[in-house]
């Protein structure tokens, strides 16, 4: 008893630590978004846009945020690999979808993978945050434009946004993130999932 006590303790008066998933179809900017994140919060610089290869698999980020840390799962969005994305779900406290938005023809496609993604059960009640991406271009669609062809109305209790940001020059990252912070902080899930956390490893936490 005292070890479970002693557990939910320091889990409330230690760092809060948030998982946050990366997802969206391929090409839409994941990576580059991940590695800016890095640039902008730890003081080191991520790798050049133009090194950066289609994701197969994995790539984490951890940087800290409003005394918050943050990890990022930066999962591939090759239609092969999204079948992966399930296996992250239970653990993330929120999921930042990123879209193109100067590709208006994948938009089906980006709509069809988030709608999959809402309806598991194993993100209920998740934050989610969709980044109209790549607004350095002169061809992107603004946020509202792209909040209006997804059509998410019908999400249930879910809180979510939609920002225009630029992965490559960092526009609107840092507004995005504080967002998310602050509905993370606030949420149900995350109440659920750190008292799971406490109850599976008292001693750890």
């Amino acid at each position: 008893m005292f070890s479970l006590f002693y557990g939910l303790w320091k889990h409330l008066f230690s760092k809060t630590e948030f998982h946050v998933l990366i997802l969206g179809i391929d090409k839409a900017g994941k990576t580059t978004l991940l590695e800016k994140l890095k640039a902008q919060y730890s003081n080191v610089e991520g790798l050049p846009p133009d090194r950066i290869v289609p994701t197969v698999g994995l790539n984490i980020g951890r940087v800290e945020a409003s005394n918050t840390k943050l990890v990022f799962w930066d999962l591939g969005g090759q239609l092969g690999l999204r079948s992966i994305w399930e296996k992250y779900y239970e653990e993330a406290h929120a999921v930042i979808y990123v879209v193109d938005a100067a590709c208006p023809f994948r938009f089906e496609d980006s709509k069809s993978a988030l709608e999959k993604v809402l309806r598991h059960e194993d993100l209920q009640g998740a934050p989610l945050l969709i980044l109209a991406n790549k607004q350095d271009l002169a061809e992107a669609v603004s946020a509202e434009e792209l909040a209006q062809y997804l059509d998410l109305k019908k999400l249930d209790e879910r809180v979510f946004t939609f920002e225009a940001v630029s992965a490559y020059d960092g526009m609107g990252i840092k507004e995005s993130i504080v967002w998310l912070v602050e509905v993370m902080a606030r949420s149900k899930r995350t109440e659920k999932l750190s008292v799971r956390a406490v109850l599976t490893n008292p001693g750890s936490a």
